[in-house]
């Protein structure tokens, strides 16, 4: 039965604003564009910067501890907020309501609306039900009842877009409660994944990233080992796109055709994610990551081989149980040896409900911290060695942000994914978001490179679509006249890869 929603208004007359914040990774980004995109057809209108919404939506993570801190000192603020604000709605959803359901009332019953990862596409209808009904609305279901990306959605960027592959994980990590909070793997037809990036294309995107919970098991669902890498070339050759990334993969599956589908794809990136988890091979095992450190190493130097310029980041855990000095020199080796231009590096913390939780041996949280800081300290050295051999390398950049009061330069995203900050000489040509820049890299520092020896600049669809954007908002009248004038349409192009 369709539930029929009316459409939302504070006073009869001016639609609810709303705001939609974000804890977690690039999965639950995309998810809260789909939030977005929802609240958007069913009425409301996204809440201007300063002011303060009608309708606070928190998209939750339930992988570290610090997730729920955040998330209940947030609501904490707001149940003041409430109080001083007639007609305040807060919703919870993600993972953390997929996990807690009914607790989140108990401990905050200011919450209006709980939804879990299954149902996103029911928020406008719980919401509009609370309000109805006065009361809170709780609905959690255990599989989905549409996939999320048939879900309407609105983008953050006019350049890029996030395209989801499959949702759920067929992994049994003992350190992770995704599995149990977003099920077993399901995989999306590659036809509707193209017809998604067509989509993308044809408003403006110019660079895709494909997300999965283990991105490359892609095909496991109707058993096709190799359909990661046929959709790697496949999405790599849709006219018009320029750029192709993904992420999470996981080494186990990790195989040589998609390396193969990487080197040999222009339009595929020169760069990698790949987590790394342990540097020791026990506790790889006591994690249940089914690789171990000489296949993981196999892996990176068979992608140096191959793309000899890729850069390859990770992530790392810090203290998990049983994890002994000796362990834990493991991991230092390996980050010695592997070269990372960034780790993302977490200390473990208990999760209630995943096997790790109640394993003998738990590290201290003193030890914990000194070994995480040390290995930051190595893992900072070894990343901006890695940046400092960038010096005098000519890059492309597709341009995020502009120059604002903070920075006097223009940002955005090398080939191989490391942060530009390019300089503007006076009387430059100003490019727009999502055009790209050309420029030699002229210094480096640990997290960033810098490029102040002037760019040459390649209009492109995206700084088009850019341009129409901001006529749309503000009411100018000649979409294609950027900041800086006139510029030329730009015409995407496949560049062999050096």
């Amino acid at each position: 039965m369709t539930e029929l929603i009316e459409s939302p208004t504070t006073s009869g007359t001016t639609p609810r604003s709303y705001e939609v914040k974000t804890y977690g990774c690039q999965m639950n980004v995309h998810d809260s564009e789909r939030l977005s995109g929802l609240l958007d057809d069913a009425g409301y209108v996204q809440a201007n910067t300063d002011d303060q919404a009608d309708v606070v939506v928190f998209n939750t993570c339930a992988v570290r501890e610090n997730a729920d801190n955040r998330l209940y000192g947030n609501l904490g603020q707001l149940a003041k907020v409430k109080e001083n604000h007639p007609g305040l709605q807060i919703a919870v959803g993600g993972c953390m309501a997929q996990k807690d359901r009914d607790t989140i009332v108990k401990k905050a019953p200011w919450v209006d609306v709980v939804f879990g990862t299954h149902n996103m596409g029911s928020l406008p209808a719980l919401l509009e039900r609370a309000r109805h009904n006065e009361e809170a609305q709780v609905e959690i279901l255990e599989s989905f009842d549409v996939f999320p990306s048939t879900l309407p959605s609105r983008r953050e960027s006019q350049h890029s877009g996030w395209v989801s592959i499959s949702v759920g994980c067929n992994n049994t990590c003992t350190f992770c409660i995704v599995p149990s909070l977003r099920g077993k793997e399901k995989d999306r037809r590659p036809g509707d994944i193209l017809a998604e990036v067509e989509a993308l294309v044809a408003d403006g995107v110019v660079e895709v990233t494909l997300l999965g919970q283990n991105v490359n098991s892609y095909g496991a669902e109707f058993r096709d080992k190799g359909a990661f890498a046929k959709l790697l070339r496949a999405v790599g050759n849709v006219d018009g796109i320029e750029r192709v990334r993904f992420t999470s993969p996981h080494p186990a599956a990790f195989s040589d055709d998609v390396i193969d589908a990487m080197a040999e794809t222009p339009t595929v990136m020169p760069q990698l994610h790949m987590p790394l988890q342990s540097g020791s091979d026990t506790i790889l095992k006591s994690m249940r990551r089914s690789y171990r450190t000489k296949r993981f190493m196999n892996i990176l130097d068979t992608v140096r081989e191959r793309i000899p310029h890729a850069a390859i980041t990770t992530d790392i855990i810090v203290g998990f149980p049983g994890e002994s000095e000796e362990d834990f020199q493991g991991t230092m080796d390996i980050v010695r040896r592997a070269r990372f231009s960034q780790a993302f590096t977490f200390q473990y913390s208990i999760r209630p409900g995943t096997p790790a939780a109640t394993m003998d041996n738990q590290v201290p949280k003193d030890v914990v911290q000194k070994r995480f800081e040390r290995l930051t300290a190595l893992q900072d050295e070894i990343a901006w060695d890695e940046n400092k051999a960038q010096i005098g390398r000519e890059v492309e950049v597709l341009v995020t942000k502009l120059p604002h009061d903070d920075s006097p330069r223009l940002s955005g995203r090398a080939e191989d994914n490391r942060l530009v900050h390019v300089g503007i000489p006076e009387g430059a040509q100003m490019p727009r978001p999502g055009d790209f820049v050309t420029a030699t890299v002229t210094e480096a520092k640990p997290y960033f490179l810098l490029a102040d020896s002037g760019f040459s600049v390649r209009p492109s669809r995206a700084g088009d679509a850019y341009d129409r954007a901001q006529a749309d908002s503000c009411g100018a009248p000649s979409p294609g006249q950027g900041a800086a004038g006139a510029t030329n349409l730009g015409m995407p192009t496949i560049r062999p890869r050096g």
